[in-house]
């Protein structure tokens, strides 16, 4: 069992890292849960930057702090595991892929994969909740479509930390586990027919009152490195970066994530200097990210949110859902794309589907929606002679291992204690949260 140790303070943190705005260069001490670039007017994500350039890795029974030289961290948390790599053999034989590795994050004992949300939105929690200082007295609030929420309620629930979550009604079903989350969790969510952008917009609501602080999405430093443990699982494993980045995406986070890991892993020195092309994928009809992109443009094109709303309805990977993500600000997703000579492609839910099922069928674990959109963009890749077959990919399986997380298991459901209009008046939400936690 992992064990808790005491919060660094923040001179110890300050010679861990610093902060860094990616739009001006200047670098400045993390003096707290810092969000934002101080005194820049032009919105822009902040950085890291590790004092330590060469990682050391520690051993599985860290979980997710094997990683820990680089995560802007104060303490450590019970519970958590990191992702694992290896070499596909099935699915890299059925498509006759000679360097195909699958980075996996969710629940496959068999590989050390010990996930009990079974998503990668674990490696955003453990890290998060584990960079913010025993002494925080307000009320942490994460907005989120399903998977987030899961992996946030979990670990904020193993380790007592309060939490406000927020999600669309409609998703709530995603909001499963082993055993009961306890009463430092609470979940409020927008009235069914919403979607996650909604459940953002009451987050940020709820962050007006003087309790509540935001976990800060994309913005977060801790939530970015966090997921880009999945890029340092393939390389480390692999021993050089690969040429090839395949993941689907809502936001977009994972994948800027993904190239912060590789522009860290190049300053190493031992893995090459490789930058992946990052292909992420979308689940059609809903892909916003894909019209912007495909014409070049940092600022997303306007859609009409209703029409949105019933899109999001249709697809089959709802976390891919995000109508505000993280695109034209300075070092999101567009910049990234652009660095690294980026995609993105889009897949269909039958064609998810049939993806899934050749997953699970040639290497033996089900995979969630999400991972599936990404794995029919592959297979379209290779298919479609767009990437050389002996190329060295990573393909990131953000979640897996439901079915055999949850066979011979009783399942509790986190139950909501308030529902909201779609546009709530903050009065309101003044009125019914004040108070919720004592």
């Amino acid at each position: 069992m992992q064990q808790i140790y005491f919060n660094m303070t923040v001179k110890e943190i300050n010679k861990k890292y610093l902060l860094k705005s990616i739009k001006s260069g200047k670098t400045f001490k993390d003096s707290g849960w810092m969000l934002d670039a101080p005194d820049e007017e032009i919105p822009t994500l902040i950085q890291a930057v590790y004092n330590k350039k060469q990682i050391e890795v520690k051993n599985d029974s860290f979980g997710i702090y094997k990683f820990e030289d680089w995560l802007p961290i104060c303490k450590k948390l019970n519970g958590s595991s990191a992702p694992v790599t290896y070499k596909s053999k099935g699915l890299a034989k059925k498509f006759g892929l000679t360097n195909l590795y699958i980075t996996f994050s969710g629940y496959w004992p068999e590989k050390n994969a010990l996930m009990k949300t079974c998503s990668f939105k674990e490696t955003e929690a453990y890290s998060v909740c584990a960079r913010m200082n025993n002494h925080q007295e307000k009320v942490l609030v994460v907005a989120s479509a399903g998977n987030t929420a899961r992996a946030f309620a979990r670990v904020c629930s193993d380790n007592n930390i309060p939490l406000l979550l927020c999600v669309p009604e409609d998703n709530i079903n995603e909001l499963w586990f082993d055993e009961p989350i306890n009463d430092s969790v609470k979940l409020i969510v927008s009235r069914s027919g919403s979607d996650y952008f909604d459940a953002i917009h009451l987050s940020n609501l709820a962050c007006k009152l003087d309790n509540y602080f935001p976990e800060g999405g994309a913005k977060n430093v801790a939530r970015r490195d966090g997921m880009g443990t999945t890029v340092l699982s393939a390389v480390t494993t692999i021993g050089k970066i690969p040429e090839y980045y395949f993941q689907a995406v809502g936001s977009g986070t994972g994948a800027i994530s993904a190239l912060e890991a590789n522009q860290r892993l190049i300053e190493d020195g031992r893995f090459g200097n490789t930058k992946m092309k990052l292909m992420v994928s979308q689940n059609r009809p809903f892909v916003p990210l894909y019209d912007a992109w495909k014409i070049k443009s940092r600022e997303l094109l306007p859609f009409d949110d209703n029409e949105a709303r019933k899109q999001v309805e249709e697809i089959s990977a709802k976390v891919l859902s995000n109508r505000k993500p993280p695109y034209s600000i300075f070092g999101g997703l567009f910049d990234a794309l652009m660095e690294s000579n980026g995609e993105v492609l889009t897949s269909s839910n039958e064609e998810a589907q049939i993806a899934a099922n050749i997953f699970e069928e040639s290497e033996g674990i089900d995979i969630h929606p999400a991972a599936a959109i990404a794995t029919a963009t592959l297979i379209n890749a290779v298919e479609e002679k767009k990437i050389d077959k002996n190329a060295l990919i990573m393909l990131n399986i953000t979640g897996g291992g439901e079915k055999r997380f949850m066979k011979d298991r009783n399942l509790f459901y986190l139950k909501p204690i308030l529902v909201f209009d779609i546009d709530p008046d903050l009065e309101e939400i003044k009125e019914k949260l004040e108070g919720l936690f004592k």
